[in-house]
């Protein structure tokens, strides 16, 4: 028989937030997945206190690490929304990293390329989806964007797509785009 009490088992990798907020700070989209912030309010509080510390930084082109309260944040932004996805400080900030990439091109797909506040809000559930794709109940499941957009509802940004086989928000954007090219023409 093994004695695995002197052998310390290796736990798969935590997250304990998504957080998408705006230019200002106010939530597009969060998720936690930790008893570290109970309250509602104590969520708030933490995400402008992770707003406040990032705000003058330039993480536009890669993405950044900070520590923060026992976690460690990695974030990046896009236009007017801040990507942000927060570990506890035993954390590998590589894979945090992977997981906030794997969101971000996952959302840039699902958004064809049009990262926005504006566009965010009108895809809340896409994005949602993507969330949930990446992480169950805090464990890691996937980081692959080109995975995590197929199975949160397109194997590819394609408008030519059966109207039956798309989302209500991927038909509404494909309604637009045809609208703005007869309009155009």
């Amino acid at each position: 028989m093994t004695d695995y009490s002197s052998k310390s088992l290796e736990l798969p990798p935590k997250v304990k937030n998504i957080l998408l907020l705006d230019s200002e700070g106010k939530r597009i989209a969060v998720k936690y997945y930790s008893d570290d912030w109970p309250t509602n309010t104590a969520k708030e509080a933490f995400e402008k206190t992770v707003f406040t510390k990032t705000q003058k930084t330039n993480a536009r082109t890669e993405v950044e690490v900070m520590a923060l309260e026992k976690n460690i944040i990695v974030y990046k932004f896009v236009e007017d929304v801040h990507f942000f996805v927060t570990g506890g400080e035993e954390e590998n900030e590589l894979i945090l990293a992977s997981v906030l990439q794997g969101l971000f091109d996952a959302v840039n797909l699902l958004l064809r390329g049009s990262v926005d506040k504006r566009e965010a809000l009108d895809n809340l559930d896409l994005i949602f989806l993507c969330i949930d794709e990446i992480i169950d109940g805090g464990i890691i499941l996937e980081t692959d964007a080109n995975v995590i957009a197929g199975k949160a509802g397109i194997n590819s940004a394609d408008p030519n797509a059966p109207l039956s086989e798309q989302t209500i928000s991927q038909a509404f954007a494909t309604a637009r785009e045809h609208l703005t090219k007869s309009l155009m023409k």
